[in-house]
């Protein structure tokens, strides 16, 4: 992988692009578990946005270890680079529910084609298929809660390593002034 672009470093590319991604997905994952019209609308959305998530997670991962290999370590950058390695296991996660709100959606689909020809009771409202959804929205409410905390934590701790005095830049002081 390359380790700079244009002369700059390549992670904070990527980074902006993940973070952007990841908390898109976790919402469209949500928004596609709680509301059926957003579903139906959406189609493969949640899951295609889950997966450029995917993709993009050990992308900035791997080039946060070149830059981090290019700048030295301390310890905000290990904080740093500790909380990245908790987010792939999230995305996966985020990955997984979309595919099955995809899934659902396919079904209620073909149900409701099938109810259409034969008059008969859709799949999704036949009894025991009631848990179906509810264990999707709870799904898709825990994983995306926790991917979007997990991308906030690791947000604000790369710009606590980036922003601080042990990285070169000066410390602010209250006043406006520098000593």
């Amino acid at each position: 992988m390359f380790d700079t672009f244009f002369g700059l470093p390549l992670h904070p590319f990527i980074v902006h692009a993940t973070e952007v991604i990841v908390p898109l997905a976790a919402v469209l994952v949500v928004l596609t578990a709680v509301w059926p019209r957003c579903r139906r609308w959406a189609g493969y959305l949640p899951l295609g946005a889950s997966l450029v998530a995917l993709v993009l997670v050990p992308l900035s991962t791997q080039s946060g270890e070149r830059l981090e290999a290019r700048v030295g370590g301390n310890d905000l950058i290990e904080t740093h680079a500790t909380l990245a390695d908790g987010l792939l296991p999230w995305v996966i996660g985020l990955v997984v529910v979309a595919g099955a709100l995809l899934w659902w959606n396919i079904r209620e689909k073909r149900a409701r084609i099938a109810a259409s020809r034969e008059s008969e009771l859709p799949v999704a409202a036949r009894p025991g298929s009631r848990w179906v959804p509810i264990m999707l929205i709870l799904l898709a409410l825990v994983v995306s809660t926790g991917t979007t905390v997990q991308a906030i934590l690791i947000g604000h701790s790369g710009a606590t390593a980036v922003w601080t005095e042990d990285m070169g830049a000066p410390a602010l002081s209250g006043d406006g002034d520098t000593d």
